[in-house]
This record gives C-alpha cells, structure tokens and sequence, in this order.
C-alpha cells in the first residue's frame, strides 16, 4: 500500500473476527514500532504482547468487569484477539542522558529535569508506527488508555518496576463496526494547523 493511502485509511477499528493474528505479524509490527525515534536513542519504550486467550481474558478482567460487559458500547473490541500494551521506562531516559555525551544537558538528574518527558513522545511515535503498520498488512487496530486500571494490569501481568503504560492497541482483522463518535469531526483545514515563519 502506498504510505499516503496508509494514512488516510489508518482508523480506530472496534470489532474484531475471531481469527487469529499469526504471531509473526505482530512481532513485525512491534518491531516496526521499535523504529520509532527515541530521544537521545534512549530506547525507553517495550511491548507486552497479549496474544493468548487466557492473557487477553485476563486483560479485560482486570479492565472491564464481566458485568459491565453487557452495556460496554463496543462488544467487538473485546474480540480482539492480540492487545499490544506499550510501555515506556521514564528511567531509561534519565539513564541515558547521565552518560557522558549527554550529561551536559541535565536531563539525567531526574525525570522532573526534563520539561517535555519525551518518554511519552517517544512511545507515542512508536504507537503510531504500529498503527500505520496494523493498516499496511489489512488488519484493524485500536488504540485506548488503561486510565485507572494501569496498576492493576501490571500486576497481574508481573511488570517490573520503573514501567509505566501508555496505552494499549488491540489489533486483529476487522470486521464492520459503529464509527466512534469523534469520527464524524471534520478535520481542521490545514490553514489553520500549519504556520510557517511566524505564528
């Protein structure tokens, strides 16, 4: 596919068939998204990779109570059958930036030092090229917060300390869904997002 068409096709996809992933794929896409650019090569950003239905299960355990299933607006997004939790490790960073090359610049005392904390910029890069990746091979994907179920879901999944999600991106093939209802917003004109030369 041609990458312009790639990205004018890229949307959040919220029902799934039941067919699997091959896992191949999916560890092409995540290594796709491990291409992202990283601050100062920092590579702060990982993957954990729900593709069991015991782990995808637990996942919405954790996240969507059985319960609450029965009234969930979007019943096949629960049929995905691989969820990619991002991560980002905010350590990595003040790591690397204490290394001689960058310690000039004061970023590796502390992660409140850095008044952009570029680990959610950099794992925000890496989702996109997972999503772009997910249209590219014709599968569905969509991208959602853990909000207040992020500790619970590294817990039962054993994340190590020092980690914290981003996000998580359900990828399968699609299959026809309810637009979300954001989608029906035009998107700004680009006149009005691009500046050139002054604000």
């Amino acid at each position: 596919m041609e990458f312009l068409d790639t990205v004018r096709k890229r949307r959040m996809v919220r029902a799934f068939a039941g067919k699997p992933v091959d896992p191949d794929l999916v560890d092409q896409l995540c290594d796709m998204a491990r291409r992202a650019p990283s601050a100062g090569n920092s590579q702060g950003t990982a993957f954990l990779v729900l593709d069991q239905p015991e782990s995808v299960g637990r996942y919405w355990d954790v996240t969507l109570a059985p319960h609450r299933r029965l009234t969930f607006r979007w019943p096949g997004l629960v049929d995905a059958p691989v969820l990619v939790l991002v991560a980002v490790r905010p350590g990595a960073y003040t790591d690397r930036y204490a290394e001689a090359d960058k310690a000039a610049t004061g970023l590796g005392e502390a992660t409140d030092a850095w008044p952009v904390p570029y680990w959610w910029v950099d794992a925000g890069a890496a989702i996109e090229h997972l999503l772009l990746g997910a249209v590219d091979v014709g599968l569905g994907a969509c991208l959602f917060g853990l909000f207040d179920h992020e500790a619970a879901v590294a817990s039962a999944f054993a994340v190590p300390d020092g980690w914290r999600f981003v996000a998580t991106v359900a990828l399968g093939w699609p299959r026809a869904d309810e637009p979300g209802r954001s989608a029906g917003r035009a998107r700004r004109p680009l006149d009005e997002v691009l500046h050139r030369n002054n604000w």
